[in-house]
């Protein structure tokens, strides 16, 4: 069982919490500095040393400090009354010490609030959030005018730069996260589709040959059934082999399918019981995170290669079309994926030849080189057929797709010298070239 890795503790930590944090050092600091401590030649204009000698400020201060408190806790759940308290506290806060402005220290919670609902919320949400924290400044302004200050500006401008500069952090922060989610569930869409067509080829590769042997072994069987009932009896029995050795591949892919989708649902529960309480496009995100190959059981693959081309042979020259295999170079193990691509352009090849062609024979040739593996089928045949042809079936489609998948060099197209010809060359990976 593979555990989900923990997020660090900086992220664990709720905004709420670290707005209040924020918001408490800069509140405090200034009564330390200016009411607790012994006076001392320094001062401020910002935060006068008895501007807190009255009772009601005091208690505008001690209201200031519960808002903010409530607004803390309330800006995960509640983001708009939690927001609206805690910009509410801060000009409480303004008040009880008698300041005309914003200190930009002072209004640095809002900004970090202001970042989190930017990132986190939709953006109609964050920008009527950034208007409630800049609108606030032009009543300071109106405040500094009406007592004739000189330096009416105040530090205003440094206010509402700072407030779009966290607005613009948060809105790039949401806008990486929707990029990263859409690239995710782009993936597992992309990952759905080249598991379907991997299952559409091996289900089409698999079945198109045998049912093409079966139908051409029935085919002889009811013309010579009453004038040869031996050759007869041995066409159904061929036909009997045949379709037993696909409904056990068939039952072979369907139980790989079937244990991919068992894993797969054990996972997503999984996850879903350690993501209670997210959200659905996150847990989505997540769970889409899949391979695009699900892993199956050894047993239950289906474990063919170039070494069962022998075998396609023998049961295609019984069906009535001989097939002429030639090897060269030296036969040695290949990659599995490889191995089986190989196995199904020429299984795939021999079929269009039964089916489509009309020639009574091909040859395969198979030549392992010291870089590659070429693959040649030809025939001598009539050629595809302008309504059931090769270029306009799905198998010369699957052919090329999988040739595609390892990078490998696939042409299908009329012989030189009549018939069909397809060609194939898989190039190997280091570890399986001769040195």
């Amino acid at each position: 069982m593979s555990a989900s890795p923990s997020l660090p503790l900086l992220k664990r930590i709720p905004p709420g919490l670290w707005v209040g944090l924020v918001w408490f050092v800069v509140a405090v600091e200034p009564i330390v500095e200016y009411v607790l401590m012994p006076p001392s030649r320094k001062y401020s204009l910002s935060y006068p040393r008895h501007g807190l000698d009255p009772l009601s400020a005091r208690l505008l201060l001690a209201i200031a400090f519960v808002m903010i408190m409530a607004g803390s806790a309330q800006l995960r759940r509640r983001t708009s009354m939690g927001y609206g308290l805690l910009l509410t506290g801060t000009v409480f806060s303004t008040v009880a010490w008698r300041q005309h402005e914003i200190p930009p220290v002072q209004y640095l919670g809002v900004d970090i609030a202001l970042c989190y609902i930017a990132a986190a919320r939709p953006r109609r949400t964050s920008l009527i959030a950034a208007a409630a924290a800049l609108a606030t400044l032009p009543c300071y302004l109106a405040l500094r005018l009406g007592l004739g200050e000189q330096d009416a500006l105040g530090s205003d401008p440094y206010i509402a730069l700072i407030v779009v500069i966290a607005w613009l952090v948060g809105n790039s922060i949401r806008q990486s996260r929707l990029h990263t989610e859409e690239l995710h569930a782009r993936a597992a869409a992309q990952a759905v589709t080249a598991e379907r067509l991997r299952i559409a080829r091996e289900m089409h590769d698999t079945v198109a040959h045998s049912i093409g042997i079966i139908a051409l072994q029935a085919g002889a069987a009811a013309r010579v059934i009453e004038t040869q009932p031996d050759r007869a009896r041995e066409a159904m029995l061929t036909v009997e082999k045949t379709g037993r050795e696909t409904l056990a591949g068939l039952r072979r892919m369907l139980g790989a399918l079937r244990q991919a989708d068992r894993e797969a649902d054990g996972m997503a529960g999984q996850d879903t019981a350690r993501t209670a309480g997210r959200t659905t496009a996150r847990t989505t995100a997540r769970t889409a995170e899949v391979p695009q190959e699900p892993a199956a059981p050894a047993s239950l693959r289906p474990a063919v290669g170039l070494a069962d081309v022998e075998r396609l042979a023998a049961t295609t020259t019984a069906a009535g079309v001989r097939v002429e295999v030639r090897w060269q170079g030296r036969r040695r193990p290949l990659p599995p994926d490889l191995d089986l691509a190989a196995f199904r352009i020429v299984q795939e090849s021999v079929t269009n030849v039964v089916r489509h062609s009309g020639a009574d024979s091909c040859r395969v040739s198979v030549d392992y080189g010291e870089e590659e593996i070429a693959i040649e089928v030809r025939d001598r045949g009539k050629g595809p057929a302008p309504d059931a042809g090769h270029d306009t079936g799905y198998g010369v489609v699957g052919m090329r797709e999988r040739i595609a998948l390892l990078d490998g060099d696939f042409t299908a197209g009329p012989g030189t010298d009549g018939g069909f010809r397809v060609a194939a060359r898989l190039p190997l990976p280091a570890d399986a070239r001769t040195r």
